[in-house]
């Protein structure tokens, strides 16, 4: 995952904004994950069947990408403890801007939400920030 392939990454895009377009298209609905996994874990959620199939095409995606030679990394460098808490700061940073990146990254901007615009603008200068502290300031 060091070196950057243009083509698959132009596929991805292409794949992931079709998709988005579908699912408003035909269900009305955003393809933003933290909503959708909310409304999953919702049992009174009437429409949860969607989602869950949502779900499983986010984790049988990568399965079927193999044999086209786009793997997963094999190894992450960080304990369970760090990925632990970047989990639970994501899901509060979700809860705190109201949507997670991929609903108003790709879906919001898409629909030219200005809402969208600025919180994802936020995600950006928040992820350069966070990124020059690790690595430049903390010397990892």
């Amino acid at each position: 995952m060091t070196e950057f392939t243009p083509w698959t990454a132009l596929a991805g895009g292409a794949v992931l904004g079709v998709s988005a377009l579908i699912l408003l298209l035909l269900n009305g609905r955003i393809a933003g994950i933290s909503g959708i996994v909310s409304g999953a874990l919702d049992v009174s959620e009437p429409n949860a069947k969607w989602r869950w199939m949502f779900i499983a095409g986010l984790i049988i995606g990568p399965l079927l990408a193999a044999p086209f030679g786009t793997y997963l990394p094999e190894r992450i460098d960080a304990g369970w403890p760090l990925i632990i808490a970047g989990g639970l700061l994501v899901g509060a940073g979700t809860r705190l801007g109201s949507g997670c990146t991929s609903g108003h990254g790709i879906c919001g901007i898409g629909r030219l939400s200005h809402r969208s615009i600025v919180a994802t603008v936020a995600f950006m200068v928040v992820a350069v920030v966070v990124v020059f502290v690790v690595r430049h300031l903390s010397g990892a």
